[in-house]
């Protein structure tokens, strides 16, 4: 088992196997995956430790971590880890709450799948609950709130990361969350777009202490001057970035070059010299005093370079130098003939190459209103801060989805057990209509199982709560306590909680249409001829 990738066993039918037998395994593969991630719910989440084919070992209560280590066989759980990861991709939190909640929706529909009601008619009141959930939430639920509250955007952020391993650091957290997304929000014609993936970048150096991290007012990348006369060191310095090579572009393969004499050979090396010479020429033109390019720059560039005082940096990933551009306000450029003075970035108020470590890395700071940043995360091991970057990135997501959908909802298991009163009250007695709205239940009671509260009586004691009106009671994922969650300041965006409910609703729909699984490899029976062997035997 040790080195090997934890593998989840489920049962699967290699033959056809059809109907209600079909479905009910589905439902089991669905419970199963809920089962193994319920800990891994709330403030007092347990972690788990995962061992990938290489023999690394990943420690972590993260949701979507967890599903992508796993190696299942059963389809239907094999979804389950799909919806996991789509949840990740869209609001980038909420990942274990979607598998614990579509877990409970399959299994409540188990009863009446045995009392023979038609899946269909299962499935229509589910999308029925489904809309009424969405439009309680939108519309009674949540509250709205002002961007510019910088105190109430940061509750928000720290309940959602409380659970997490970087809880204990969350005033820190919080803050590079915050800036981070408030530095890469573009604002334009009314239309917001916030690119955390491609413009927030989080670099991780083993070493220091987590205080130390910190969001850079620019962006740093693994680089270091490519001549040692180069200068380290520039203020206000004025970058020129290229997407071109600094050095004579040979023939491909298919060239044929003929070489008579010695004269020829001087010829072809002296039109490499011209070549690079025109290029540098071009460059220094512009009296630039930092020349980024993605990539290589030759020998007899930097010779021209570093005699100009022009410091170079080569082979730089095209990603870091797009944030290089949004950062100093220069202009990417295919070929140096066509570099004009508005390419050049005067926006840095520093560029600066220090080693840190073993390593030496290239910040170009003080940028003057940059579109795009660099995290800067040190801890005390590779794992620390991966684990660091997982939670900060759901941190990242939860900022910017408050920026994109700026409205609340309770949290706690409040919002759950609120929409459940709503929908119990609206349905008849034991319909599908109702068993979901005792699925929602599932997010408070494993709340109260994961810090070891007593279910029964604490969710019979949350019930009448909001029986009585109390709509924002929810359960203190720390003591088990019930509390009123408005008051303890614990929100999360509604956009997580929308997503959340319409993946669990419509993915348990999704696996209770499936009648039939129809496996494309056929199993060799003992006497049935090896295909080599019957071919043989017609010829």
């Amino acid at each position: 088992m040790f080195g090997q990738q934890p593998i989840l066993v489920l049962s699967q039918n290699t033959k056809r196997d059809s109907g209600r037998k079909v479905q009910l395994e589905n439902i089991n593969a669905g419970k199963t995956i809920a089962d193994v991630i319920r800990t891994c719910l709330g403030p007092q989440a347990m972690l788990k430790m995962l061992m990938d084919p290489m023999g690394g070992i990943v420690m972590t209560n993260d949701g979507n971590a967890i599903l992508r280590e796993i190696t299942v066989q059963h389809p239907a759980a094999k979804t389950m880890i799909e919806i996991a990861r789509t949840q990740d991709e869209e609001v980038g939190d909420g990942t274990t709450s979607v598998i614990v909640l579509t877990g409970e929706m399959l299994a409540v529909a188990q009863p009446f799948l045995s009392q023979n009601i038609h899946p269909t008619v299962i499935i229509r009141e589910y999308r029925q609950a489904l809309e009424d959930a969405i439009k309680l939430l939108q519309d009674k639920i949540s509250v709205p709130i002002d961007l510019n509250d910088r105190d109430k955007l940061k509750e928000v952020i720290r309940s959602c990361i409380g659970t997490k391993y970087i809880g204990r650091w969350a005033d820190l957290a919080v803050d590079i969350a915050l800036d981070a997304v408030s530095t890469v929000t573009i604002v334009d014609n009314g239309r917001v777009e916030v690119d955390i993936k491609n413009y927030a970048k989080v670099e991780k150096i083993p070493g220091g202490t987590i205080e130390e991290s910190r969001v850079l007012n620019g962006v740093m990348f693994n680089k270091d001057v490519t001549h040692p006369k180069m200068r380290r060191y520039i203020e206000n310095p004025r970058i020129v970035l290229l997407d071109c090579s600094l050095e004579y572009n040979k023939g491909e393969s298919q060239t044929n070059v003929e070489v008579f004499g010695e004269q020829d050979f001087t010829k072809l090396l002296q039109l490499e010299e011209e070549f690079v010479q025109r290029q540098c020429e071009d460059i220094i033109a512009l009296k630039p005093d930092v020349v980024v390019t993605e990539k290589g720059v030759s020998d007899l560039a930097q010779h021209y370079l570093v005699k100009a005082g022009i410091t170079a940096i080569r082979r730089l990933r095209k990603t870091d130098n797009n944030r290089l551009a949004r950062a100093c306000g220069a202009t990417i450029v295919n070929r140096t003939e066509e570099l004009k003075e508005s390419d050049v970035g005067t926006a840095a108020g520093k560029f600066e190459v220090k080693k840190i470590g073993d390593e030496y890395f290239t910040f170009v700071t003080e940028c003057k209103n940059p579109k795009a940043c660099t995290i800067l995360l040190r801890g005390a091991s590779k794992d620390v801060l991966n684990e660091i970057e997982r939670n900060l990135q759901d941190a990242l997501h939860v900022a910017k989805n408050l920026v994109l959908n700026p409205r609340l909802v309770p949290g706690g298991g409040a919002v759950e057990m609120a929409v459940s009163a709503a929908l119990t009250a609206n349905s008849s007695h034991n319909t599908p209509y109702r068993a979901v709205a005792q699925a929602l239940e599932i997010i408070p009671r494993t709340l109260a199982q994961n810090c070891g509260a007593n279910t029964i009586r604490t969710l019979t004691a949350l019930r009448a709560r909001h029986a009585a009106g109390a709509s924002s009671a929810g359960i203190d994922g720390d003591t088990g306590d019930i509390v009123d969650m408005a008051v303890r300041a614990i929100w999360e965006p509604l956009a997580v909680k929308m997503q959340i409910y319409k993946t669990a609703v419509e993915t348990a729909i999704l696996l209770l249409r499936i009648d039939d699984i129809v496996s494309g490899s056929k199993k060799k029976t003992d006497n049935e001829p090896n295909a080599p062997a019957a071919m043989a035997a017609q010829e």
